[in-house]
Formats: structure tokens, sequence, C-alpha cells
């Protein structure tokens, strides 16, 4: 850093975290650009500045924002205690029209540098909002695939300990995408499928059980049945020539709704022949080709397939919150609690405004690279946990302390 420049640390001012931030101030200096000095202008007001702004924000920011920065309403932002650098750019942005939100753009369109300078130290001067109460029960969200570890002991009686099957007739799971894991489950609940097994089994299950065991088995090693196929597997080979549009060279389906055949049982991939040939399972595009096949026809497809080498699936295991958080921590702040200046702070921020901006970033309705590859990875429930969490965190104060260039 060039060392004719000023250098910013910043001291945590809230209680019970001033010796904290004080030690991270210390070690901590704020990133400094040479072209950011205008950026940095609202660390720079003073009180007189801070009251013209207050007036300011009076005649308009108020009936949204909260008359303490707080916000009332659902959807809006509260900016108490929010960073003064970080609001100076966002206005900035919303001025110049790069942000896409036409009452925002509005609002100050028509306000001077100067005015945003002084209306964003206003509200960093604020306390920060109170955190939000966390809801009887609620908790963050643990590892999935361990979550389904444990809720597939029920399963593995008829479907093997490692997902797959040595029961005849009986699918084996590991390695099946978890997009037709899901599906299928819910086609036991609601009927679709009928096997007096599986729905009083899968009735149950919760949306979140589901996904924990689709995980579950997505990251299990697939294998091939154990169990003899009764068919020709060199007469089902040419057979097969027409369902690799859909479920993939060799068995293989580049496609989560579609499944893989590769390695799966021989009698339960008859079995579900018949049952798209008679009607059981109701899928047209199935029951057209199925009805083309006699009984021979079926045990010989479904023996070349459980020849077949299976591959897993192209999943990731997710990340629990408390793994999100640490990555969103390094960049915001412990707890949400940034000490960069044109970082933002997301303790005790409104879940609803957390999740509207985290999915604006995943879409790319909002631009930032470190913050769109970050969203990319982010499913909707990760979105909801993030922001519920970052909601119920304590906000802390920062002041910043101009050091004096050498």
């Amino acid at each position: 850093m060039n060392a004719n420049l000023p250098r910013l640390v910043s001291i945590a001012l809230a209680a019970g975290l001033a010796l904290l931030g004080f030690t991270q101030a210390a070690h901590s200096q704020a990133r400094f650009r040479p072209d950011a000095a205008q950026d940095l202008r609202p660390i720079y007001a003073n009180s007189q500045d801070i009251a013209e702004g207050k007036r300011l924000a009076e005649t308009g920011c108020v009936r949204c924002h909260g008359t303490n920065g707080v916000s009332l309403a659902a959807g809006v932002p509260n900016l108490a205690g929010q960073r003064a650098a970080y609001l100076y750019e966002q206005l900035k942005a919303y001025r110049e029209g790069k942000r896409a939100q036409s009452p925002m753009g509005g609002a100050v369109k028509f306000l001077s540098d100067d005015a945003l300078v002084k209306v964003s130290a206003y509200f960093a001067s604020l306390e920060p909002a109170k955190p939000a109460p966390v809801p009887k029960g609620a908790g963050a969200r643990g590892d999935a695939g361990k979550a389904g570890r444990a809720a597939a002991e029920a399963c593995s009686g008829c479907h093997g300990d490692n997902g797959v099957s040595a029961m005849a007739g009986t699918p084996s799971l590991a390695g099946l995408d978890p997009k037709y894991f899901a599906a299928a489950i819910h086609e036991y609940k609601t009927g679709q499928r009928k096997n007096d097994t599986m729905q009083p089994l899968a009735a149950p299950l919760g949306d979140g059980e589901v996904q924990n065991l689709a995980m579950h088995y997505a990251l299990l090693k697939p294998a091939k049945s154990p169990n003899p196929a009764k068919g020709d597997a060199n007469a089902g080979k040419a057979a097969a020539a027409s369902c690799a549009g859909c479920h993939g060279d060799n068995g293989v389906s580049g496609n989560p709704n579609t499944p893989s055949l590769a390695g799966q049982d021989a009698e339960y991939l008859a079995d579900a022949m018949k049952a798209y040939k008679d009607g059981a399972r109701a899928e047209e595009t199935m029951k057209g080709i199925a009805g083309a096949l006699d009984e021979r026809a079926m045990r010989d497809l479904a023996a070349y397939y459980a020849a077949q080498t299976p591959q897993p699936p192209n999943v990731r295991k997710p990340l629990t919150t408390a793994e999100w958080v640490e990555r969103c921590d390094r960049c915001h702040g412990t707890n949400g609690n940034s000490i960069e200046p044109s970082v933002p702070a997301l303790a005790a921020q409104r879940a609803d405004w957390l999740e509207a901006v985290l999915l604006a970033y995943r879409t790319g309705a909002r631009k930032s690279v470190a913050m769109n590859a970050m969203a990319a990875g982010l499913s909707d429930a990760d979105i909801k946990d993030l922001a519920a969490h970052y909601s119920r965190q304590t906000a802390r104060s920062i002041t910043y302390v101009i050091v004096p260039a050498k």
C-alpha cells in the first residue's frame, strides 16, 4: 500500500464485542484503493453532516425504511447501522440506473453526491435493528447426507445397506439422481405408482426427509445388481438402441429426471416395463414403448441393462448452513458484522430482503462477480436458511478511524 495514503481501522462499539472488535480492527486494515477516496467520503462525515443527512432522510427515506432506519415493510431493508460507504455506493448505483429498482431510482434521481454522502452517514450512525426472534424448534440445516443415512436405515432391509439390493425385484437406489428419486417418492405418495409396500412408507415423509434420503443414495457408489438375470443380454442389446435417447448410452442417463438403468436389478426392470404396458404406471412415452414388447423381449432388455456398469450422478454433497455461513463470514464479518467499509453488514437484516437479494444474485438480476459465483451454488433451501440465520444475529455498530498518512 502507498505509504502516502491514509489507512482505515475499524472499532466495534457495541457492548460485548468491544474487545473482539478492537482486536480485529488493530489487525485488519480495510482495503483502500487509490481511486476509492470518493467512495469513502461518508466515513469522514461529522456531526453536522449527519444532522443534515437526517433532515434529508426524513423528507423521503423514512416512509419505507422507518423513522429509525429499521424497516417495518416487507421486502424493504433495514438501513440503521449499515456501513456508510456501502450505502453511498448503492445509492449512487440507483441514481445512475445501474440497479433496476424504479422506486429507489426515482427517490435519489435528483440528489447530489454530497446529499448521498450525508444520508448514508446518517443511517450508518443509527442504532442497528434488533435480531429477529428464533422460532421455537428452529435450527440450522445439518448435513443432508448424514440425515439421509439415518433415515435410510429403515430402507436397508429391502434396498441393501449400501443401496444395492440383493432382493430380486427390488431396485437398487445407490447412484440414483436425487431429482428422479424425489419424483419417484412423490408418485408413491400420490398413488401414481402402485405398490402396497412403498405407498405407506412414503406417505409420512416430508419434503426435507425425501431430499435427505435422495442425497444419501445419490452419494453412494453404484454397483451392478448381484441378482442373476433371466433374459439374454445379447438379444437385449439391439432392443436397447431405441432407449438410448432417454436413458443414455449403456443405460447411463444424462437427464436428472430420467433414471439410469445400468446395473439395475433385472427383475425390477422387467416388472417396471410390465407396469408401464399394463397402465399400472402412468407415463405415456413408456407405455407406448413397453406396449410393443412381449415378456421375453422385456427379460432380454432387462438382462442387458443389468449387465452394464453404472456411473454416479453428477451431484455434489450440499453444504450445511454452518458451512455456508463460514464462507459468507469471510467477507461479511463474523456473524455478518462486516468491518470493511464497502462490504454490507448482514446481521439483523430482514430475512425477506436477504432472500430476495440472494435470489437476484443467483439469477444474475443483481450483478457482482463474487456474489454471482457464490449464489450460483445456493439452493432455495440454502437461501432461506442463510437469510434466517443472519436475521437472527446481533448487529454491531462500527466506527472507522482515519489514521493519518506518514
